[in-house]
């Protein structure tokens, strides 16, 4: 999950309230976030830098926040604090409006068709009379770079723009061009580029390289100009400096290029939505019509609220809970959901929800009931067994084989569900068939295949653990992968028992008395073998017969059959090939 670093005194302002760190933990858990670390911006350079110097007193205490992956809305300082303000009930929910602008008046972004080829859509909106001090823009700033690292992936869906509107003359055009007809002063630069020359020049950039790869390749590069030509910005790689945004900046001019316009739209509202409470008229946001070349014309941003009907029952069904319409609709407004009671048609008591376009999470009744559930407080949940939850009937055989070999001395481990090719064969002095599932690009080669056995997890921890006192007695019960045509993704899980006897003796004995205890507690009786190696009805019971598998010791070691089937084969490790499990 993102994390945002914010300062605790201005978060505390913008609060207006002073919190222990105890108490802001308390905070941070009833509203479904989590205070990750308290550190100081010095400490934070002096950990990057390995410099040992002591901490100064007047020093800013700055808290690392963990924010859920579906809140973009609360990745800046001042997203977060305007909703803890309404959880904390000291703010009402905010109403954000389009100014009122007359159809001559309102500013155009015109689309060429050529962007159809390599970002084919684009977004925009203004924020007049915005008021920046040094947090503030610092906190615009760090915003759009939260949103690029998630929503916008690395600025592959969405690339965000912000400008000064005053140093621009519109309407503006969003067009693509190739690379050599495009010429302007980046950002933090002083000198003109052309746009391939500027691709180089950024390959030595530790920040900007990154994004390089998303058009470096296309024969046209998108790009933004105002009336007079003038380069707004290069998307997704660098804006132009002509209209670069400062703490004197007062109308700011927002585009978001994109390849998923859904994205687009969700970036564009949060940026807005966010930082509209600092506009001259609070949370009035000014709208762009976006015209593409065949004629169609949209307005952004779309601040339109989303109504969504969510019965009653589900809610208090899925928490756990009986709460009344009043509670629930108490409950959502503290969670920045409008909420009523719905007029239901089938006399079914409903919630009416009015989503507002800071809440892009908000998509199913799912996400309706997580926010009761939060703001509720899941401590407050009492804990009840779900009557629609019932085990597997493997997994309480699986729980109840455990119990009966812990009870035999055996200490149950839990080891890795990939493991290396050789582990899979070489290892067990078996031959590769290619019966394995095989990871495609592991990123090392301790984990490259799925394990056909869990024997060599059992023998890698009695080699990392060869130091304690003997014996060593293990077992672990999980499942192994397995190649199966007749499955949809050509593999099936299959659970298997294995255990491990290490010590002055070979053990055998050991492992044959917990083979039997097993098919004891499994209620299948022992049969008696006659001279041909057969049991009279070998459908009955169990037996064990000589066996031949490589990893065992020849002559010390057997297959144990049950009703006629072979499941499974005990003896003494091989001596020959332990040494590649560590020293045994």
């Amino acid at each position: 999950m993102p994390t945002i670093s914010v300062g605790r005194d201005r978060l505390f302002a913008a609060l207006g309230e002073s919190y222990t760190q105890e108490k802001f933990e308390e905070l941070c858990f009833s509203f479904g976030i989590e205070l990750d670390d308290v550190t100081t911006e010095k400490a934070i350079i002096r950990k990057e830098k390995h410099i040992d110097e002591e901490a100064d007193d007047d020093e800013e205490i700055i808290y690392k926040i963990e924010i859920p992956a579906n809140r973009p809305d609360l990745l800046c300082l001042e997203g977060l604090a305007q909703s803890l303000r309404v959880f904390i009930e000291k703010q009402e929910i905010p109403t954000y409006t389009l100014a009122d602008i007359s159809k001559d008046k309102i500013l155009q972004m015109n689309v060429k068709p050529e962007t159809s080829k390599i970002r084919p859509f684009v977004v925009c909106a203004v924020l007049r009379g915005v008021t920046f001090d040094e947090a503030r823009y610092n906190s615009f700033i760090d915003l759009q770079d939260k949103l690029h690292q998630n929503i916008c992936r690395r600025r592959s869906l969405v690339a965000i723009g912000t400008h000064d509107l005053d140093t621009l003359q519109g309407p503006f055009t969003y067009e693509a061009l190739p690379p050599t007809d495009i010429n302007f002063v980046p950002l933090k630069q002083t000198k003109s580029f052309r746009a391939d020359e500027l691709i180089e020049f950024y390959k030595s950039d530790m920040k900007l390289k990154k994004f390089l790869h998303i058009i470096e390749n296309s024969p046209v590069f998108p790009v933004l100009y105002d009336s007079k030509r003038t380069v707004l910005s290069l998307p997704p790689i660098i804006n132009g400096a002509h209209s670069a945004i400062t703490l004197q900046t007062k109308n700011v001019f927002i585009e978001c290029t994109a390849t998923d316009l859904t994205k687009a739209k969700i970036v564009l509202n949060t940026m807005v939505t966010t930082f509209s409470e600092f506009c001259a008229r609070k949370f009035e946001i000014e709208p762009v019509e976006v015209t593409y070349d065949d004629g169609k014309s949209y307005i952004y941003p779309d601040l339109a609220v989303y109504d969504m009907e969510v019965p009653l029952s589900f809610i208090t069904d899925s928490i756990g809970v009986s709460l009344k319409v009043e509670q629930v609709t108490s409950l959502l407004t503290r969670m920045q959901l409008q909420a009523e009671q719905a007029k239901s048609s089938d006399n079914q008591c409903a919630i009416k929800v009015h989503v507002p376009p800071s809440r892009s999470d908000v998509l199913h009744p799912c996400d309706v009931m997580e926010d009761v559930a939060i703001a509720y407080g899941f401590n407050n949940i009492p804990t009840r067994k779900p009557a629609s939850i019932k085990p597997l009937t493997l997994n309480e055989l699986t729980d109840l084989l455990r119990i009966e070999i812990a009870m035999c001395v055996y200490t149950e481990v839990v080891t890795w569900l990939l493991c290396s090719h050789k582990e899979n064969f070489a290892m067990l002095n078996r031959e590769d068939v290619n019966s394995a599932v095989i990871v495609g690009n592991p990123r090392s080669a301790d984990f490259e295949a799925m394990r056909r056995a869990l024997m060599p997890g059992l023998l890698k921890t009695v080699g990392h653990n060869n130091k304690y006192p003997k014996p060593i007695k293990i077992f672990e019960i999980s499942d192994v992968v397995m190649l199966d045509e007749s499955k949809d993704v050509g593999a099936s899980n299959r659970r298997h028992l294995a255990a491990l006897y290490c010590g002055a003796t070979s053990g055998f004995e050991l492992i044959h008395g917990l083979v039997d205890r097993i098919m004891e507690v499994m209620a299948i009786p022992f049969l008696t073998i006659h001279e041909n190696n057969v049991p009279i009805n070998e459908k009955d019971g169990y037996y064990v017969k000589l066996s031949q598998e490589p990893e065992f010791l020849p002559g010390r070691q057997a297959s144990i059959i049950v009703r006629g089937k072979h499941i499974g084969n005990f003896g003494i490790v091989h001596p020959e090939f332990p040494s590649g499990f560590e020293q045994l």
